[in-house]
């Protein structure tokens, strides 16, 4: 049987349906025998029909801009660290990719 801790980390995805079938099972006997966590359960679902009602809305589009920038830096600086000629691996700082 799940130990708490574990059904915790288990929680979002067995509410998004995203858990095999023994998961599920393990999370159901969990919480038919544990009042605390079917408290945490039913607090975490009520979250997650809040959020969905909530309107998807983009973010400003400097922080998209910086995001993207970021992730451009990172891409490089795996791609050069990857060629490296001597094979070792080189990190490199992303202000400098």
């Amino acid at each position: 049987m799940l130990r708490c801790k574990e059904l915790t980390e288990l929680v979002t995805d067995h509410l998004e349906r995203q858990l095999s079938l023994a998961l599920r099972m393990s999370v159901s006997l969990h919480l038919s025998s544990c009042r605390h966590c079917r408290a945490y359960y039913g607090q975490m679902k009520s979250l997650v029909k809040l959020l969905r009602l909530l309107p998807a809305e983009p973010g400003p589009s400097q922080v998209s801009d910086k995001l993207l920038l970021s992730f451009g830096r990172r891409h490089r600086a795996r791609q050069v660290s990857q060629h490296h000629h001597d094979g070792t691996l080189q990190l490199l700082p992303l202000d400098r990719a």
